[in-house]
């Protein structure tokens, strides 16, 4: 009977599980959790209903969501998709749904949803999990592998890192010969002190234009303004694509901001074509745009040097440029991060050279696997993450299943 250690209570790990044992009943597979709570991250996603994938159902439009990852998840993805992820939980009773911006929840609207068939399953198939059970040493012997603990010694026929974003873990990879790439945070909102948000938190633009200045990345999206600065899916896909670009500036930046998301000429013709149509409005209180908030709009007219009593009519040419840059291509200057929620993500981790994504396992060391987040592998927020988990944590099973 072949002998199987997984390390790390979260997603990836209880899938992988799960999976190999169904695959192959005669392994005996054992999940072990360094702390006192297995699938914390499963319990807090999606604001505690879990974001359990995104309904992105073509591999090479998937892929693209992945800014470290992208290339070498395309051939998995053709192996374990977001259909395959929906066909699995449905078959384990947890039916799922769409909503409008193609994030994907269980029908129950709660994460425990989850966690009860992951735990369910694995007592079902007698994996036990055992928890405070953090690794302190794995060591290849000739035909196994030694993975220690402060409680108790393991001697298994291979062994799955699913540990996450864990220094511990990923300095245990190392002694192995496999090569960490230093991590950043991936997913945080941007810190901004800027009088023309100020105050504003709750507002939010439905389809905004941001670009962070000398680089070419840029995203579109929603915007949300908070208490702290701007967040919201384009905030969030800019952070994650940039991740590093922003740890090397040291969180010192400036974004440019179109709030229309349309070409600054557009917007001038309209300004003008309001002073024309309605010349005795005043400018303050009319605003051409519905997508902009009044008291967001109210800003950039002060911004713009356009007193609180002048009509369309009192507005020079440099004053309506002024009110167009302010919706177009305001700049606004960022200093420091606020991570998202309790979801915190990290770009970093294994390197992806040194991993087959035929099965996940490493190319240095046979019967060694690596999983989820402990590799080089972040995405945006939407359930990205966890497709992630699912897709390596199916090719890992079959992996596992043929020792």
């Amino acid at each position: 009977m072949k002998k199987v250690i997984i390390i790390g209570g979260g997603a990836a790990g209880f899938f992988t599980a799960i999976n190999a044992k169904e695959m192959n009943p005669s392994l005996e597979i054992s999940i072990l959790e360094k702390g006192k709570e297995v699938l914390h991250k499963v319990r807090i996603s999606g604001g505690g209903r879990c974001n359990v994938t995104h309904a992105c159902f073509e591999p090479r439009e998937l892929a693209k969501f992945y800014p470290r990852g992208e290339k070498e998840l395309l051939g998995p993805f053709h192996q374990f998709m977001t259909g395959d992820t929906f066909e699995w939980f449905e078959n384990n009773g947890i039916p799922l749904k769409t909503e409008k911006d193609k994030r994907v929840f269980p029908e129950s609207n709660s994460s425990q949803s989850i966690i009860d068939c992951f735990l369910g399953k694995t007592r079902d198939l007698g994996i036990p999990v055992l928890k405070n059970h953090g690794v302190n040493a794995i060591k290849k012997q000739e035909k196994s592998w030694l993975v220690a603990t402060k409680e108790k010694q393991f001697v298994c026929d291979a062994v799955v890192m699913a540990a996450g974003s864990s220094r511990k873990v990923w300095d245990l990879s190392k002694s192995l010969g496999h090569t960490i790439i230093s991590p950043v945070p991936s997913l945080f909102t941007f810190n901004i002190k800027d009088d023309r948000i100020k105050d504003l938190s709750g507002i939010s633009i439905s389809n905004a234009t941001i670009k962070l200045i000398d680089t070419n990345l840029e995203a579109l999206g929603p915007l949300l303004i908070t208490h702290w600065g701007l967040s919201g899916p384009a905030i969030l896909k800019l952070s994650a694509f940039g991740a590093r670009v922003l740890a090397a500036k040291n969180y010192e930046y400036q974004v440019q901001i179109n709030w229309l998301s349309q070409p600054a000429d557009e917007i001038l013709d309209t300004l003008l074509n309001l002073k024309n149509k309605q010349p005795k409005k005043q400018v303050i209180v009319h605003s051409p745009f519905k997508e902009i908030p009044k008291r967001l709009w109210e800003r950039f007219v002060l911004a713009s040097h356009i007193h609180v009593g002048n009509n369309w009519a009192d507005l020079s040419h440099i004053q309506i440029d002024n009110l167009t840059r302010q919706l177009t291509k305001a700049v606004y200057t960022a200093k420091g991060k606020s991570t998202f929620k309790e979801e915190f993500v990290t770009a970093g981790g294994v390197d992806l050279k040194e991993i087959n994504f035929k099965t996940f396992e490493s190319k240095l060391q046979n019967n060694l696997f690596f999983i989820g987040e402990i590799l080089n592998i972040d995405a945006v927020t939407g359930g990205f993450n966890f497709q992630n988990a699912w897709t390596g944590g199916w090719l890992c099973a079959k992996g596992l299943a043929r020792l």
